[in-house]
This record gives structure tokens, C-alpha cells and sequence, in this order.
């Protein structure tokens, strides 16, 4: 038998360093988070607290840059935080991030309401890797179908389902439902104060870990009150495609589209004009879309 020394892994030195320096400079984390914002770095003190306790570390190209900016602030050399980051093999499923989930949705946002005390670990064991949604507007101006295709990893062994949610505009209780080509039934329910429909869409048999599965469903609904003026999509993980379709109704045409992206619900969203094709149809479609809230705004001309 060979003994080898002990030694510490590399993402818990990063996170032995960074709380040392911390505690060297007296810093609390919300010093930190400022300094950050004003390097134009916006990052959560939930995510700074799980770099130093070794949870989660720096893998995105602005966490990196973060780490850069912070070297200096602690006092510690150039590349000594960045020499620390463990480099986690091609094909590992990323660790469930709650402060990542938050930060895209912010607080008390529709989801929560919806899901309550489930809100930060809901399909904590698997990866969105794929969305395609189709999205239908009818001649009363509103959403009244949305078609979607999922691909999924499993980043635990066991996971039976993914659960959705879609906020309807104008749906009630009853005026909806949720359909999928084969397979049980989903179990579904309604919030009405948020006005959103849950789904547990469950998979073809329970999924050992790294297991990639793909999810049909469709979400129609009755409803004839209320205009829909957006669609969107909300990112926690790096997706590796996002495709959105959004076709109108001939006798229901917009004046104008948007494609639109947002780091966080509430945010200022950025926009760029999506003409619409001669099916009544535009699309958006951005290569590994970053985390934030993705979709298609539109505009009626009264």
C-alpha cells in the first residue's frame, strides 16, 4: 500500500484563500460586492459567501474578471486567486446554484409565488441544455399556445421530472391545460395571484446521472380577455441553444418587434427590431445564451 500526502483541493484552497484575505483586510462581503459594481461587475453576496466556503467557485468569464479586480482590493499578488480554480472536466453537469436562480429572477417574482418554499432548488437535479418554444398568438391578441422542446442532463441519478412554468395572460383556473404526444399525463396545477401554470412533466423512466433526456409539451389555453405584448424565456445556466418562434394571426398583425434580453427580471431590457417573415412570423435565436430573461417583445398599433 502506498500512502500519498494529504493534500487540499484546489477549490477549497481558492476558498481558504479568498476568506483569509478577507479576514486580513477586515472586509465584509457587501465592501466586496461594491467594489465589484464599481468595476461595472454586478455579483450576489450569496455567490461571494459560496466562493469562500467552497460551494461554488469563479467559471464564467465575468466571475474570472471579478477575481482579477479582486486580487488587487485584497492584497494579494496577481494570478494568486485564478492559480487556485480547479478546472472541471468536459461533460460535468455544473453544480445547482440558488443565488444564480435568484439573480436571474430577483425577489418574491412570479416563479416564487408559484413554487413558495421550493423556488430555489426547483430542477435542482438537471440542466437545461436545449429550448425550442413555439409560440402562437391568436386573433385576439393573445398567447394561446406554446409548443417546447427540452433537452436535459441529469446531474444526480433518480431525477423523474422536470418541473415548468409558464405565466398565461388572461387564463383562469380551468381555461388551460398541458398535453404532452405520449407518456402519463403531467400533473399540473394553477396560481392565480401570479396567473401561472405548474407542470411536472415526467420522463420516460428515472434518470441515472449525466443522462440526457428530451421533454415535449404543449400549453394551451381558453382564454379570450386580456392582449399578451411578450414572450420570454428565463435563463439560470448557460443553455447550449435557445430557439424561440412567435407566429400572429393574419387579422392580428403588430406594428413592431423586439428581441429583448435582461440580466434579471425588473432590469432595463436591451432591444433590437425582429421584422416579421411572410408567415406572420419572426424568431430569435442566440448561440449559448448567457443567463438573464430572453425573449420577443411586440408592440399593437391601437
Amino acid at each position: 500500500m502506498v500512502n500519498t500526502p494529504h493534500t487540499t483541493e484546489p477549490d477549497t484552497m481558492f476558498a481558504t484563500t479568498f476568506k483569509q484575505a478577507l479576514q486580513r483586510r477586515g472586509l465584509p462581503l457587501e465592501d466586496v460586492r461594491d467594489h465589484l459594481e464599481a468595476h461595472g461587475i454586478t455579483l450576489s453576496v450569496a455567490t461571494l459567501s459560496y466562493w469562500q466556503s467552497g460551494r461554488s467557485q469563479p467559471e464564467r468569464a465575468r466571475s474570472l474578471c471579478a477575481v482579477d479586480i479582486l486580487e488587487p482590493f485584497l492584497g494579494l499578488p496577481g494570478g494568486t486567486l485564478r492559480s487556485l480554480l480547479r478546472r472541471r472536466p468536459r461533460g460535468r453537469v455544473p453544480p445547482h446554484d440558488p443565488a444564480a436562480v435568484r439573480g436571474v429572477y430577483g425577489e418574491n417574482s412570479d416563479v416564487e409565488q408559484a413554487l413558495g418554499d421550493d423556488f430555489p432548488h426547483f430542477n435542482a437535479g438537471l440542466r437545461r441544455l436545449v429550448v425550442h418554444e413555439a409560440v402562437r398568438v391568436n386573433e385576439h391578441r393573445l398567447v394561446d399556445e406554446i409548443r417546447v422542446t427540452v433537452a436535459v442532463r441529469a446531474a444526480h441519478r433518480d431525477a423523474r421530472h422536470l418541473t415548468v412554468i409558464h405565466t398565461l395572460d388572461g387564463a383562469e383556473g380551468g381555461a388551460f391545460d398541458v398535453t404532452v404526444p405520449s407518456g402519463p399525463a403531467p400533473r399540473t396545477w394553477f396560481r392565480p395571484e401570479p396567473n401561472c401554470v405548474v407542470a411536472e412533466i415526467p420522463f420516460g423512466r428515472r434518470l441515472v446521472r449525466n443522462e440526457t433526456a428530451v421533454v415535449e409539451y404543449t400549453v394551451r389555453t381558453a382564454a379570450t380577455a386580456g392582449v399578451s405584448h411578450q414572450h420570454e424565456s428565463r435563463v439560470t445556466t448557460p443553455l447550449q441553444t435557445y430557439l424561440l418562434q412567435v407566429r400572429f394571426h393574419p387579422s392580428a398583425l403588430p406594428s413592431k418587434c423586439w428581441h429583448s434580453y435582461r440580466r434579471r427580471l425588473g432590469a432595463e431590457p436591451g432591444r433590437q427590431l425582429a421584422p416579421l417573415d411572410g408567415l406572420h412570423t419572426t424568431h430569435l435565436l442566440p448561440m449559448k445564451p448567457a443567463p438573464g430573461v430572453h425573449g420577443v417583445e411586440w408592440r399593437w398599433a391601437d
